[in-house]
C-alpha cells in the first residue's frame, strides 16, 4: 500500500514538474519574441525616418542628414540618444500621473498592434481567428493616449491639438471601417492570414479600386499624415497635444505614431496587394513571402514621403468636409454595391446549377 502511495505521489510531482516546466518555456519564447518585436519597432522607425528624410531632401534638393555616420546613415540613432538624454520636464499645473501615462500607452497600443499581423506563412507573433476585430480596438484605444497627454498637459494648445486629434481619428475610422467591411464581404473571413490567401488568384486592389482610393487617402488622415497634419500644425497648434513633451516621453509619442504608421501600410499591403503572395508573372521565382511583403510597405511608405512633399496642407474644415460628406457616402454605397453584386452573383450560380 506504501510503495502504491508513493508511486502515485512520484507521478503527482512528475506531472507538476512538467507542466510547470511547459509553462515556463512557454513565458519565456513569449517574452523572448516580445523583445524581438520591440527591437524590430525600433530599427524600422528609425530607419523609416532616416529615408523620409533623405527623400524629402532629393525631392526639395537639398543635402539632408549627411554628417553623422556613413552618408548619414546613423543620424536616427544619434537623434535616439539625444532624447533619451535629454532632461525631462513637468509643467506646473499638469496632472503628473496621466502626463506620464499618456505616452507610455500610445507605445504599448502601437506594439500591440503588431501583435497579430502576419509577415509571412505562419510568420505571425498571435495567428487570432479575430484579427480584423482585434486592429479595430487597438486602434480605437489610440485615441485615449493622445486626449490624455492633451488634458493631462493642463495647456490650451496641446488640449485643442488633442481635440483635433481625437475628431480626425475617429471621423476617418468611420470610412476605413466600412472599407474593411467590404473587403470581409468579399472573402467571407476576419482572419489576416486567410484574407491574403483569398487573394491568390485576384489581388483585392483591382475589384475594390474605388476602396482602395478612399482608404489609402483615410490612413494618410487616420495616422496623421501630410496633408492632413493638422493636430500637428506648427503654424497654429505649435506641435499639437505633444506640444509640452520632451525627453522620453516625445520619444514614446514618435515611436508610437510612427510604428502606428509603418502597421498602417502593412495592413494596405496584407488587405489589397496580396501580403506575402507573389505576382502571378513572379510564381515561377522562389522568394521568400517576407521579401513581397517588405517591399509592397516600402512601395505604400515611399508613395506616402512624396505625398507629403507634393500636396498643401488642408484647412481643418476641409478635412472634415471630406471625412463626413465624401468618404463616409462614397465607402458606404461601394460597400452596398460590392454586397448586392456579390448577392446576385451567388443566386446566379445556384439557379444556373439547379
Amino acid at each position: 500500500m506504501l510503495t502504491v502511495n508513493f508511486s502515485c505521489l512520484m507521478s503527482s510531482v512528475n506531472l507538476i514538474f512538467n507542466i510547470f516546466t511547459m509553462k515556463f518555456v512557454w513565458f519565456i519564447s513569449y517574452v523572448f519574441e516580445g523583445l524581438l518585436l520591440i527591437i524590430f519597432l525600433l530599427v524600422a522607425v528609425a530607419f523609416f525616418t532616416l529615408a523620409e528624410r533623405k527623400i524629402l531632401s532629393a525631392i526639395q534638393r537639398r543635402r539632408g542628414p549627411n554628417v553623422i555616420g556613413l552618408f548619414g546613415l546613423t543620424q536616427a540613432l544619434s537623434d535616439g540618444l539625444k532624447l533619451f538624454l535629454k532632461e525631462r520636464l513637468l509643467p506646473t499645473r499638469a496632472n503628473s500621473l496621466l502626463f506620464f501615462f499618456a505616452p507610455i500607452l500610445t507605445f504599448v497600443l502601437a506594439l500591440l498592434l503588431w501583435a497579430c499581423l502576419p509577415m509571412g506563412e505562419g510568420l505571425v507573433f498571435i495567428d487570432m481567428p479575430l484579427g480584423v476585430l482585434y486592429i479595430f480596438a487597438i486602434s480605437s484605444l489610440g485615441v485615449y493616449g493622445v486626449l490624455i497627454a492633451g488634458w493631462s498637459s493642463n495647456r490650451v494648445y496641446a488640449f485643442l491639438g488633442a481635440l483635433r486629434s481625437t475628431a480626425q481619428i475617429i471621423s476617418y475610422e468611420v470610412s476605413i471601417g466600412f472599407i474593411l467591411v467590404s473587403i470581409l464581404v468579399c472573402c467571407g473571413s476576419i482572419n489576416l492570414s486567410l484574407i491574403v490567401e483569398r487573394q491568390r488568384e485576384i489581388w483585392f486592389f483591382i475589384p475594390l479600386f474605388p476602396s482602395f482610393i478612399i482608404f489609402v487617402v483615410s490612413i494618410l488622415a487616420e495616422t496623421n499624415r501630410h496633408p492632413f497634419d493638422l493636430p500637428e500644425a506648427e503654424s497654429e497648434l505649435v506641435s499639437g497635444y505633444n506640444v509640452e513633451y520632451s525627453a522620453m516621453g516625445f520619444a514614446l509619442f514618435f515611436l508610437g505614431e510612427y510604428g502606428n504608421i509603418i502597421a498602417i501600410r502593412v495592413l494596405a499591403s496584407l488587405f489589397f496587394f496580396g501580403g506575402w503572395l507573389s505576382p502571378t508573372w513572379f510564381s515561377f521565382f522562389r522568394i521568400p513571402g517576407i521579401i513581397w511583403i517588405a517591399l509592397k510597405t516600402l512601395f505604400f511608405i515611399c508613395f506616402f514621403i512624396i505625398a507629403r512633399a507634393a500636396f498643401p496642407r488642408y484647412r481643418y474644415d476641409q478635412l472634415m468636409r471630406l471625412g463626413w460628406k465624401v468618404f463616409l457616402p462614397l465607402s458606404l454605397g461601394y460597400l452596398i454595391f460590392s454586397s448586392t453584386l456579390l448577392f446576385l452573383s451567388d443566386g446566379l450560380v445556384l439557379y444556373f446549377r439547379v
